[in-house]
């Protein structure tokens, strides 16, 4: 019996961490693909919204006529605003930060920590569905990109080595952010 259980303990192993090894995919992928499905609310996109609300869809020349020309390029060419140049990246008051294009809430101040990178950045996202992410192949780089879940608008990316309690970096771009100050 004890020589038949020796036999079979690698086979049971090799099983074992083939299982944790899915599990743990799993979770990752799940993580990383979360996407919103609430309704429409009604409310205006400048004001932030308690729910997320149906994805908000326009035209580019719609978007063009609504954000200036860098949000235009930064949310929806997906570019990026040079480092230490955003109003948000050294910013220490209290309240909530907000889709500059629709007005989803995205990040509460509270999550929101100084990493040094001269972008805002935040160990996590105020609900889990205020924001969508995917995979970002672009530049030749791996990288997992952030979108807000409303409008499709990029705001960044997210990283794997923030702050405790998530280790998780949300990379953001402050043009990308509206501030509304806590009560």
């Amino acid at each position: 019996m004890r020589k038949n259980f020796q036999a079979k303990f690698p086979t049971t192993m090799i099983h074992l961490s083939f299982f944790l090894t899915i599990v743990f995919t799993l979770m990752s992928l799940s993580f990383f693909s979360r996407t919103s499905s609430a309704g429409m609310n009604g409310e205006s996109p400048s004001q932030p919204s308690e729910e997320v609300s149906a994805k908000i869809i326009k035209s580019d020349e719609e978007w063009k006529k609504i954000l200036s020309k860098e949000q235009y390029e930064v949310m929806r060419q997906k570019g990026t605003e040079p480092a230490f140049s955003g109003q948000y990246h050294d910013f220490q008051q209290q309240g909530i930060f907000v889709c500059s294009a629709c007005g989803n809430k995205l990040f509460s101040s509270k999550a929101k920590f100084y990493s040094s990178t001269g972008w805002p950045s935040f160990w996590s996202p105020i609900s889990g569905k205020s924001i969508i992410t995917k995979p970002d192949k672009s530049f030749g780089m791996d990288r997992i990109e952030v979108l807000c879940s409303r409008c499709d608008s990029h705001l960044g990316h997210v990283f794997n080595d923030g702050p405790p309690p998530t280790g998780l970096r949300y990379c953001i771009n402050s043009v990308a952010l509206r501030f509304i100050k806590e009560n």
